[in-house]
């Protein structure tokens, strides 16, 4: 069996109002389909489901920042075979971070080189404007900051008439309550654990107990088979464990995965392995 995670297959909002994507369709656009027991990944292989249907499945998202820019095709094609379950594209604008990165042109390319799900992560002040052209690119997921963002239900309800996920994402500074009247209109919180904008920062163990406190948030809302935590900035063998047992099970890693001498495969078992011990203890 082939999963096409551009084929967004179920109902999804146009309306702010309306929860953004019916679970089916996000289970099996995020490549973690569950089917008895069993998941399907991003590829359609069926492998055992280690965790019970209401308990998130770990999965592993590289920041393709310390990639080869010069050959991203063959780059997020090594991600792909070393395992990874999506990709994130940190897309800069030179306002809301210092830095500029990936315009939409630079992932429509890369795109045709593989087929796990792409998400971007709009560290933008003007995240509305930019929005369709992401999604036309072969992004399933835009994440926006909720600094940046004026009306942000409005956002939210705009990305999922697009045909793709939203979900909202917490600089450090930003308390965990400012998502709390959102959960219904995304599929994943990410809690920053750096400030961002660069590569290669060191993690901010003191985000550990905002993880914990919108995980919590998300079980008390009764949302927890549909909405995931995602963790991003200084994701490593020695800190992974720290933002897995907090509650993250997606956990967006770059610099640590590119620096394994084993190789990207070899760090993304080793990370994957450490983060489901952790979440499970």
């Amino acid at each position: 069996m082939h999963v096409d995670p551009h084929d967004l297959a179920g109902e999804r909002a146009v309306d702010e109002h309306d929860a953004p994507i019916r679970e089916s369709a996000e289970c099996v656009a995020a490549g973690r389909h569950l089917l008895g027991g069993h998941h399907l990944d991003a590829h359609g292989s069926q492998t055992t489901n280690q965790y019970p249907h209401l308990v998130p499945r770990i999965e592993i998202a590289p920041s393709v920042l310390p990639a080869d820019f010069a050959r991203l095709g063959d780059e997020v094609a090594a991600l792909q075979d070393a395992g990874v379950d999506r990709i994130q594209w940190d897309v800069m604008d030179g306002q809301f971070v210092p830095n500029l990165t990936f315009g939409p042109a630079v992932i429509a390319a890369a795109r045709a080189h593989a087929s796990v799900p792409f998400e971007a992560h709009l560290m933008v002040l003007t995240p509305d404007a930019m929005a369709a052209d992401y999604v036309d690119a072969g992004c399933q997921r835009l994440i926006v900051h909720v600094e940046a963002c004026q009306h942000l239900h409005r956002t939210l309800g705009h990305i999922a008439s697009l045909g793709a996920r939203a979900a909202v994402a917490l600089n450090p500074s930003t308390p965990a309550s400012a998502v709390a009247h959102v959960l219904d209109l995304v599929d994943m919180v990410l809690v920053m654990t750096v400030n961002p904008g660069f590569g290669g920062q060191q993690y901010i163990a003191t985000m550990e107990p905002k993880i914990r406190e919108v995980r919590s948030m998300i079980a008390a809302a009764g949302l927890t088979d549909r909405v995931d935590v995602e963790v991003d900035g200084g994701i490593g063998p020695s800190t992974i464990a720290g933002a897995a047992a907090a509650g993250a099970n997606i956990l967006v890693a770059g610099t640590a995965l590119y620096r394994d001498p084993e190789g990207l495969g070899h760090a993304v078992a080793d990370l994957r392995s450490r983060a489901e011990a952790a979440f499970q203890a």
